[in-house]
């Protein structure tokens, strides 16, 4: 820890580094990308000082045995998926069964165990039963997406439909509206679905890169011949809230979960309890991940309060967050009326992203969010979707 200490102290003596390693990071689920290494590692040799080129040298015995070694699992895991498949994915991480799945649809969902966006689309599979494989996605490396040309997370894949074979569905968003689409309604085929979500490319501000957007990703398709027991406005308010999850209160989290050196340490501990770290990694592997990463993302969350202008007291911005969700619902039980909806599920889904921080803690003190949140718990745990009536009835 002295020689970590000794490291960052140097680091920031050294602005362009420490800026440089920031640029690495993956400003929505906080992970640093494959080339951080590399590029530090480059930087450090080519035109820093002899000093932090000694502190560096010093902290790769630690990255080297701890860190990147607990990243690249030694192990050589089977594959799963059929032949059509072109990645071959690795076998599951874990695999979630429910009895009374009567969905028809074999899934792998492959993620990053903690990232708001995965534990999204987690939420709806659990409250409706639908079971599914889950494939954790190496953080760095991404080795288990190398397949596919959408390098984010999660990614769905259907086994045993469509002309290849499977589907990939990208996008937790456009996740989440096919799967109700079709839980809707099982005479359309998802193949037919997910051809009702197609992708855009658009530029992108300040960059000559353009990047795809799928423009009705909170809409619900529905065939001629169903009936939408929601009205309109119903279901404008829904796509509405689910926007706001997606594109505000998501912002909020790492900032605040990473708020000061302390509360991002613990931050990687429950990330380590989460993700059964002590299963997968050595202790000094996951030691080494806890310290390194809680130091490194600390200064990631200064980099998104400014990113987002977020207040100085970054709780203040959380409460609020809070609040205005308090106020969406409007003395429902959910924001659905009786039962959840997907605005419920993608706020509940964030929330468990960060349940065991104190950030959480301190959010459900300060505002009235909690009774909602025990609600939510209760529905998805217990599977409640599986059991309840569809809000589309045939004409």
């Amino acid at each position: 820890m002295a020689a970590l200490r000794r490291f960052g102290q140097a680091t920031f003596q050294n602005r362009p580094l420490f800026s440089s390693i920031l640029k690495q990071c993956d400003v929505k689920t906080g992970t640093l990308q494959k080339s951080y290494f590399s590029n530090i590692f480059k930087q450090i040799t080519t035109k820093h000082s002899y000093v932090l080129r000694r502190k560096w040298k010093v902290l790769a015995c630690v990255i080297g045995t701890g860190t990147v070694g607990a990243l690249f699992l030694s192990e050589k895991q089977k594959y799963i998926l059929n032949a059509e498949f072109p990645g071959q994915s690795i076998a599951p991480t874990k695999q979630v069964h429910f009895d009374d799945d009567n969905s028809g649809l074999k899934l792998t969902l492959f993620q990053f165990v903690t990232c708001p966006f995965c534990c999204k689309v987690r939420a709806m599979l659990n409250y409706n039963g639908i079971s599914h494989d889950i494939v954790e996605v190496n953080s760095i490396t991404r080795e288990e997406i190398k397949w596919s040309e959408y390098k984010k997370v999660p990614i769905l894949v259907v086994e045993g439909v469509g002309e290849e074979g499977y589907l990939q569905v990208n996008d937790s968003t456009v996740i989440m509206s096919l799967l109700e689409s079709y839980l809707n309604d099982k005479t359309v085929s998802l193949e037919k679905l997910l051809s009702y979500y197609p992708s855009i490319e658009k530029p992108t501000v300040g960059s000559k890169k353009k990047t795809k957007e799928v423009p009705h990703k909170n809409h619900l398709m529905f065939p001629e011949y169903l009936e939408d027991k929601k009205t309109p406005e119903e279901r404008a308010e829904e796509r509405k809230i689910r926007i706001w999850v997606d594109t505000v209160f998501v912002h909020l989290i790492s900032p605040n979960v990473y708020r000061t050196m302390s509360e991002s340490l613990e931050t990687f501990r429950w990330f380590s309890e989460a993700g059964d770290w002590e299963t997968n990694f050595s202790t000094f592997q996951r030691m080494s991940i806890i310290y390194i990463g809680g130091f490194v993302m600390y200064f990631v969350g200064k980099k998104l309060r400014r990113k987002y202008n977020l207040q100085k007291d970054v709780r203040e911005d959380l409460y609020e967050g809070g609040s205005s969700w308090v106020r969406f619902l409007k003395g429902r039980q959910f924001m659905g009326g009786d039962k959840p909806n997907l605005a419920d599920l993608s706020m509940y889904g964030m929330l468990t992203a960060m349940e065991g921080t104190e950030a959480f803690q301190d959010l459900t003190s300060h505002t009235q969010i909690m009774p909602w949140f025990d609600r939510m718990k209760k529905m998805v745990q217990g599977h409640q979707g599986a059991k309840m009536a569809r809000d589309v009835t045939r004409k």
